[in-house]
């Protein structure tokens, strides 16, 4: 029993090891992405859309590739504390990686970056009654990463004029995980 412990122990952190060639950004395999997901950190210029309560703060279980390019985001997400299961359905645009969809105004989601393996990092641009949102999601395909995942996260922060201080580490908030 040991032995099978000790293998998965090195199997998870061989998996966390970063590849810089592995690194997608651009003309995506959409159908990779699919599976399971953890949310590690959320990142916004309105932290109060994703503190706690706040209506972007969700927590992802599965991203499905649909048939017709559009993607199918599961989350959950915390209402009077209470865990809330919500399938939220992004269509696909003329933009490899690009989706958009109607929740708290208009949403453009773009995949910003990935390795299919181990982490995805997600834009999305919330336009509600004339305020502009930013928010960056990174998610694992664990429910931790190593810190490379989160200093390789800062750096996309930057990219969209984010700084750290504004950058939620989501690993030990999500009250639904243990229902999972």
């Amino acid at each position: 029993m040991a032995l099978l412990l000790l293998v998965l122990g090195l199997r998870l952190a061989g998996a966390q090891r970063f590849d810089p060639q592995a690194v997608v950004q651009r003309n995506y395999n959409m159908a990779r992405i699919s599976g399971a997901w953890y949310s590690i950190s959320m990142a916004s210029d309105n932290l109060t859309r994703i503190e706690e309560d706040g209506d972007l703060r969700v927590f992802i279980r599965n991203i499905e590739h649909l048939k017709n390019g559009s993607l199918k985001f599961d989350f959950h997400f915390m209402v009077q504390g209470e865990c809330v299961a919500v399938d939220v359905v992004c269509q696909k645009t003329d933009q490899n990686g690009e989706y958009s969809i109607s929740y708290q105004g208009e949403n453009k989601v773009l995949v910003s970056e990935t390795d299919y393996k181990t982490y995805v990092i997600f834009y999305m641009q919330n336009t509600n009654n004339g305020t502009q949102t930013r928010v960056l999601a990174l998610y694992g395909r664990v429910s931790e990463l190593s810190p490379i995942f989160q200093h390789r996260f800062e750096k996309i922060c930057k990219k969209y004029k984010l700084s750290a201080q504004n950058i939620m580490d989501l690993t030990q908030q999500d009250h639904c995980y243990s229902k999972r």
